[in-house]
């Protein structure tokens, strides 16, 4: 799930839509 986050991360540069698809692929 951490590896996903970080990507998720990288890929949208946004804190607050990390966390928001962060919470839903958890």
């Amino acid at each position: 799930m951490i590896n996903r986050v970080v990507l998720v991360g990288r890929l949208t540069k946004d804190p607050d839509l990390r966390y928001t698809r962060a919470s839903r692929s958890a």
